[in-house]
């Protein structure tokens, strides 16, 4: 597998609130992590940055035999982690309020098991085809459903950057997950709102589908999303499957 990511403050932010990395466990399977933090001064990056860095040392200690016990693991995982988050907001004033999303994916068996709170999103992409793997968490989301909003209403609405869930807000947190086997050639793409607000599925896949390398990818994605404004921190992941990688 290849992985690829970047993160960028975007042109209209001061502060990089954005945090993105990935991580080997003892049996070489990676788990990548995206998360954008939300809160007062400083107290966005604190958040992202403890998901990140927290899951990622613990999911180094593993290794797994099969794709279900990931799915525990995940969802332990980030509710300590929502815990240790929550409780700092709580002892230090200038983190009131702190939180932040978390998209997570695993690669273990051929499968791959992603969990996720907020609107970072998580793309698939095989065949020229692209598939939106996760639901946004989000007040607008909520109002399309029920079918208050269009999504084309949706795109443009004054709160759609409001999240009905996040981690490290309340004391218990709800997570999502879904799972799907990958095959060699396939991409997976992980990214915040600062991508997925400004850029269509139609500017994604016309990216996807180039020549360039997943490296090239994450920059074109990058620089298409400060043409578009850079209303927000930007940060894209994408890991690339290979062949043999089936049954790793």
């Amino acid at each position: 597998m290849h992985i690829a990511y970047k993160s960028d403050v975007g042109k209209n932010r001061s502060t990089n609130e954005d945090y993105v990395n990935w991580f080997n466990n003892r049996g070489k399977q990676p788990l990548m992590i995206l998360c954008d933090g939300m809160g007062g001064h400083r107290a966005g990056d604190v958040a992202s940055e403890m998901a990140v860095s927290h899951i990622g040392e613990a999911w180094k200690d593993t290794s797994f035999s099969n794709p279900e016990s990931v799915s525990t693991w995940l969802l332990n995982a980030i509710q300590k982690v929502n815990s240790l988050i929550f409780q700092k907001s709580l002892d230090f004033v200038d983190l009131d309020g702190m939180g932040t999303t978390l998209i997570a994916a695993a690669h273990v068996k051929g499968q791959l098991i992603i969990a996720h709170v907020g609107d970072s999103r998580a793309y698939y992409y095989r065949d020229f085809h692209m598939k939106q793997l996760t639901e946004d968490h989000s007040l607008v989301r909520e109002l399309v459903k029920s079918g208050e909003l269009t999504h084309e209403e949706a795109q443009n609405h004054p709160q759609r950057n409001f999240i009905t869930r996040a981690v490290g807000v309340k004391e218990k947190i709800q997570v999502d997950l879904t799972s799907l086997p990958v095959a060699a050639g396939d991409l997976l793409i992980l990214c915040t709102d600062g991508l997925s607000s400004v850029l269509g599925d139609e500017q994604l896949k016309q990216v996807l589908k180039s020549w360039m390398t997943i490296d090239e990818k994450v920059d074109k994605f990058i620089e298409l999303a400060n043409e578009a404004g850079g209303p927000d921190n930007i940060s894209v992941l994408i890991a690339e499957f290979e062949q043999g990688e089936e049954a790793r």
